[in-house]
Parts: structure tokens; sequence; C-alpha cells
């Protein structure tokens, strides 16, 4: 087993420091696992080369400023590997010391067992998941393209301060996830070029050879999907030799290829040069073990006794990275100001959006619906993103094959497609706003954040809410990366009718209210809808999932004639929408959605018996939950024990908010192909079965007192 080094062409070098530095990073690894006495060394080891040539050679970044908005994006997408890019970050001046990687997956340490947004610098995403980091990579690209469009969309290729490239490091498991397929497949038909895949092919996972599970072609089913494809095999020789030059050339023509995406095959042995558990499964996912670790620093020339060490020679050499960086980034600088110059309201705004800062009185483009009309949530929606469309460029997104269900294409706005795939009902072009998912939830998900995870724009995508479970590994990842995300799950109940209990959410609202940090927000009416649509584009730290219906609802007179509050309460999460006559409520009816209207008929039928009944609307518990001791109390009064919620998805959570004498009117099993008025009513999501539902809590509160 050999490593090239030293050689010397006119237009690359690869020096003796060079290949010390990489052995010291493989002997890293190691180290890091074994204090850690757990973890993922193999990958790092044989990928210490790869990794270590694009920090140093290919990726443009500065180390002083990991938020250069010039700046490549490097996504680790198998996360396991953590360590592939905490060296690289050690060695290349991030910060991070070695003990920080002593102190890996520790708590409290800069390096958790897998990266994490937002935690360590110089990580651009959280992964982990397989998959997830390739589908944030997408994102990233067709956002890049996004926000050339927006700023810079006269320049030549190449020739803009907003063109950059992402790249991806991706494993065996990642591209055998089907949310890689979703998100390559979309890659491919998009024509991302500034998208490039390096696909550490080690036919290793923790099942130790990958052929006991996988069989097919990878390259040749990414050149079907439209990718450009590339393989450079380290063990072609017969010999495991580290062709470094063969990789840089490889990487480098596939950064020239601007027409498609790019991913390159790298044959390597996992592990090397463990003597005994290199090319095993064991390596995958196991520390070493002391004499394994002692075997391969002694295969690679280095002082078996002696753990984390860094020669300050090394470590120097590594470190001229730092001004090589800083240079790029000047010089970048020098582009942008021009830029600037020549472009000042696109300056502006690109401030503005690169901030998240929202524009002076943008609100007012919001539209307000007529009472005494009716209109489903899902309508109001769309229409809420069309009137937004010409204050937010930012603002984008569309749906997984459901545009026309979900109702989330701004009117008059063109698709971002390639315009050689644009069709007849729609037109568009490769700076466009509408994006085109096709029937890929799973990928959309990813895709989003990568959107989100760019920078600035404010991504949204659509699909029917009870196929949200093919999107929630995404949707919870957002989540932990406070991601601005918007999910536009429609035909949220029942209330869908004769599509049946395929088709109908029961369990969803409660397992995704489960994910901590995600809003749930379902409105009752059409301006619900207005205001919840103003509060989640208000809030740049979190997603949020609209849960919006595909039947027709009343729009709710708000006048002062008819009692009823303004939606303005949705903002606080809920909000006394009809109070008790009296003031003081004997009883309240807390309702969601759909199932509002419902509970305010309730209500007049437990008015006429003398029953003091408030109702209150509930479109977004996580908000209500953020409010202060004494809103919360306004709305629902320790002292009024008689409650009873209603919402057709499962009662599973509100008992939280009812209390022990308090009723959830919810449905517990799957539903039916009906018409839903007919399942309403099989179902009891009646007002008369609400208010008997009331009665019962009022008779168990007055037994309790």
């Amino acid at each position: 087993m050999t490593t090239q080094i030293a050689r010397t062409t006119g237009r690359f070098e690869w020096t003796e420091l060079d290949r010390r530095t990489v052995d010291v990073a493989r002997a890293l690894a190691a180290d890091a696992v074994e204090a850690a006495g757990h973890g993922h060394p193999g990958t790092a080891m044989s990928l210490a080369p790869a990794a270590y040539l694009l920090f140093q050679r290919l990726l443009k970044h500065d180390p002083n400023d990991p938020q250069w908005a010039g700046r490549d994006r490097f996504v680790l997408s198998c996360g396991h590997s953590s360590l592939t890019l905490y060296i690289q970050l050690f060695l290349s001046g991030y910060g991070l010391t070695l003990d920080d990687l002593k102190a890996l997956r520790t708590a409290g340490s800069l390096t958790p067992a897998h990266p994490e947004y937002g935690h360590t610098p110089g990580v651009e995403t959280t992964t982990g998941p397989l998959g997830q980091g390739f589908a944030n990579a997408v994102g990233m690209a067709m956002a890049a393209r996004r926000e050339r469009g927006l700023f810079d969309p006269e320049a030549a290729a190449g020739q803009s301060p907003f063109d950059h490239t992402v790249w991806v490091f991706a494993s065996d498991g990642d591209l055998e996830e089907g949310i890689s397929h979703e998100a390559s497949a979309i890659a491919g038909h998009q024509r991302l070029g500034n998208l490039v895949v390096l696909y550490d092919d080690n036919h290793i996972s923790i099942e130790d050879d990958t052929q006991i599970a996988v069989s097919e072609d990878v390259l040749a089913r990414y050149a079907a999907y439209g990718w450009h494809v590339q393989r450079v095999d380290w063990t072609a020789s017969g010999e495991y030799v580290e062709d470094v030059e063969a990789l840089h050339a490889a990487l480098t023509a596939a950064r020239a290829e601007t027409d498609k995406p790019s991913i390159v095959a790298l044959r390597t042995i996992i592990g090397w040069p463990a003597p005994t558990k290199q090319n095993t499964g064991k390596i995958h996912g196991a520390a070493l073990g002391a004499a394994e670790v002692a075997a391969t620093k002694q295969a690679l020339g280095l002082d078996p006794a002696k753990s984390f060490d860094v020669a300050a020679e090394l470590l120097g050499h590594a470190r001229k990275v730092v001004e090589r960086g800083t240079a790029a980034r000047q010089e970048w600088e020098k582009s942008f100001l021009d830029w600037r110059a020549a472009e000042p309201t696109r300056a502006a705004e690109f401030d503005r959006i690169s901030t998240r800062t929202l524009p002076e009185d943008w609100s007012s483009a919001l539209p307000e619906f007529p009472a005494g009309t009716e209109m489903a949530t899902r309508k109001a929606s769309g229409e809420v993103l069309s009137a937004l469309a010409p204050v937010l460029p930012e603002l984008w997104g569309g749906s997984a094959d459901l545009a026309e269900s979900n109702l989330t294409t701004m009117k008059g706005e063109p698709s971002f497609v390639p315009e050689e795939v644009q069709t007849a009902a729609f037109k568009g072009h490769r700076y466009g706003r509408t994006l085109h998912f096709g029937i890929r939830e799973h990928g959309m998900g990813g895709i989003l954040n990568g959107i989100a995870l760019h920078g600035g724009t404010r991504p949204y995508g659509g699909t029917f809410l009870v196929f949200s479970d093919y999107m929630r590994p995404s949707v919870r990842l957002a989540a932990m990366m406070n991601l601005p995300v918007t999910y536009v799950w429609t035909h949220d109940s029942i209330g869908l009718g004769e599509d049946g209990p395929t088709h109908q959410p029961v369990e969803h609202l409660a397992s995704l209210r489960a994910i901590p940090g995600l809003d749930v927000v379902r409105p009752a009416d059409a301006n619900e809808t207005v205001v919840a649509w103003r509060t989640i584009i208000e809030n740049t730290d979190r997603p949020a999932g609209l849960c919006l219906s595909r039947q027709n609802l009343p729009v709710l007179d708000r006048t002062p004639a008819t009692g009823l509050a303004a939606a303005e309460g949705v903002a606080r999460g809920g909000y006394v929408l009809a109070e008790a006559s009296g003031g003081t409520p004997e009883v309240i009816l807390i309702a969601t959605g759909s199932e509002v209207p419902i509970a305010l008929r309730a209500r007049e039928i437990l008015q006429a018996e003398g029953t003091a009944t408030r109702v209150v609307s509930m479109p977004c518990v996580e908000w209500f939950d953020e409010q202060d001791a004494e809103y919360r109390e306004s709305v629902l009064p320790r002292g009024v024990r008689a409650r009873v919620s209603v919402e057709a998805g499962s009662s599973l959570g509100w008992y939280a908010l009812v209390g022990e004498a308090g009723e959830s009117v919810g449905l517990d099993r799957f539903g039916l192909s009906a018409p839903y008025q007919t399942l309403y009513e099989q179902f009891g999501f009646t007002p008369e079965r609400v208010a008997a539902h009331a009665r019962s809590s009022l008779a168990k509160a007055r037994t309790r007192d």
C-alpha cells in the first residue's frame, strides 16, 4: 500500500508536508474516537486526503469569516464522520483546538457526535440522518441561483459575486436513503451546475460489505438523473494508491461543469491504513482499540506512544489556508463593492433580505376577507401568497405536485426551472420563483431546509397534511436548526371527505405538535389565515406548519354587533373569540380550524339553556404557551374547570388544556370515505354533541369542587 507524494505539475502540487499533515489527520481521527470510546473513525481516516485537498485547494472559504456571503458551502452529508469536518476546521484555523477534538461527543463540546448548525463555526447544516445533508445541499444550490437572479441576473457566468459552489461529501448510506434519490432527481432536472458531490464509494456500512444489500450502478443512476459523472478509483492498480492529483483533476472538472450537477465516485478503503480493521464494518462505527491505533500510527510513520500529536510545522503549513482565504475574500469584496456601486437598489434589497428584515409597512399588502362569505383556508392562504409576492421577493416556494390543491402558486410568478423544461401550464426560467418538487415530499423537506440555510430567502412547500409523514425527518431538523421554513399542509382533517382514511389525517396534528420548536397553526377562517401568515413571516427563527382546510368555512363576522373578537388574537396563539354572557364563563369551548364554527353553534345552544359559555379559538398551541401567565389566565382561567376541546383529529395532548374535569371531542380512529358532512355527523363533530360534552364536563367539575 502506498500514498503518492510530492507530485508536482504545472497546475497541482502535493508536497511531503501535505502528505504528513493528512497522515496526522488520520491519526487524530483514531485518537479522538479512542478517547471518546465510541464514534466513527474509519471514514474520517480514509477521506482525510480528500477533505484536506478540498479545504486547502478547492473550497472558497475564509476561516476568519465563516459567514462570508461569497463563500462556497461545504456539506458533510455523512454526518457520522463528523471528524472529517472537525479535523479540517482545526487544521484550517476555524477556532477549534486539540482540546475540542479530545472532547469529541462530550457535553458542551464544539465537537458533538454529529455536526450541529449554529453550534460549531464552519458547520453549514446539521447532519447525521443520512441523505438529509445531500438534500440540504441541493436546496443551497437552488437558493444560490435564486439569489443570483434577484440581485445580479445579467452577469456573465462566473462573473457575479453571487456565484459559488456547493460541495458535498456523501457516503454509500447517503445515496441509499430515499431522500437523496428524490433530491438528486430534482438537482439533475434543475441543471444545478453549482453543485459538486464527492461520493465516498468504500463499499462498507455497519453491516460490513454493502454487497449484502446494494447492487445498483450508482453512477449509471446519476447519469440517468442528468448528472455529470466521474470515477476515481484508488484501488485500480491492485494496490491502494491515493492519487490525490487525479482526484483534484476530477473535482476541478466537476466545478467547471456548470450545465449540470456533478458527482465524483471516489473508491476508497475505509479505515486505511489500519492493519487488521481497514475495509471492515468494525472500523465504520467503533473505536479501533489501543493496539490497532498503535499499529496504524506505525504504518503511518508516527510515534505510537503519542496521542493528539500535531507538529507545529504541519499545523503552520495547514493554516496558511487562512492567508489564502482572506485574500480570496478581499478580492471578492472588491467585486461585491463594484456591484453595490452599480446596483444601489438591489444592494439595499440584498442588505434587507440577508438580515431577514421585513420591508416597512409590508403587512399592508395583506388581504382582508368580507364576512358572510365562505372560503377554504387553503384558498385564503393562496390569496395571501399572491398578495405578498410584490412586496416580499424573498418569499418563494411551491408544492409536491399538488399546486392546484395546496394553492401554493403565486399568481403570475414564473416557475423556477431551466427554460428548456418549462411547460404550457407553467412558464418559467432559471431565476423563476415557483418551485415544482414533483411527488417528492421528503426531498422537498430537505431542500427547503437547504434554501433557508443558504441565507436570506424564505421558502415554503406544500402537500397534504397526511403526507407530512413523508417529510417528517426534515421537519424535525428544521425545528432543531431554528430555520424559518413554512409548510403549507392542506386537506387537514376528515373534512377532505371522500378520499377516505388513507388521505384523512388523524394523528398528524398531535404528532407534529410533539416536535419541539415547530409551530403548528390551524386557522379557523380566512382572516385568521391572514394573521397566521403574517405572524409566521415575522418569526425568523423557527419553522411553522399551516394546517388548512379543503372545505369551505364561513368567514366569521367580527363586527362589534356580533361580539366576536378580531382575528388579531391569532398572533397570541389562542384568544377569546366569543365571550360568555355576563363575562364570566361556566364552561369554555376550545376549538381549532374548521371546528371553531361548530363550537360557536354549541355555545348558542348552551347559552340558550342559561349556561355562560366562552369560545376560545386556539390556532397555535405553541404561540399560546409563549404568552405570559397573566394572558393565559385571562383566556383560560384556572377557576373554570369545565372545558371541552374540539378538533377533528387525535385528542392526544388536549387534556393538558382541558384538565381532569374537561373532555375532548376528537377523532381517535381512522376516518371513512364519505362526504365530509356525513363524516362530521357520524363522528360527533356537531354542535349538539359538543354541547353534551360541555354539560358532562360541568357535572364533573361540580362533583369535584
